[in-house]
């Protein structure tokens, strides 16, 4: 499966949309400073997360969450009350 994500920085609230294979092993990454996009605002959290059978459909799906504001809007409404 192919797993698009969203995680949270709990010390500054700052969210992170990104993909993979692995959300176990992703998450340790994150939290263990590998990814420099991160690195800021550990220890992050999960705070949404859909699956694809397809890598082609996360890809699409990842892109649209990074790129357009509406997309965006839309996940953070409908997380309004586990972002509070």
């Amino acid at each position: 499966m192919y797993h698009v994500y969203v995680i949270r920085s709990v010390r500054k609230g700052d969210l992170y949309f990104g993909r993979t294979e692995n959300l176990d092993e992703r998450l340790a990454s994150h939290n263990g400073g590998q990814v420099t996009a991160t690195g800021h605002g550990r220890p992050w959290e999960y705070v949404y997360v859909e699956s694809y059978k397809v890598k082609q459909d996360a890809v699409r799906r990842e892109l649209q969450l990074k790129q357009y504001g509406n997309a965006r809007t839309y996940v953070k409404n409908r997380l309004k009350d586990s972002l509070s």
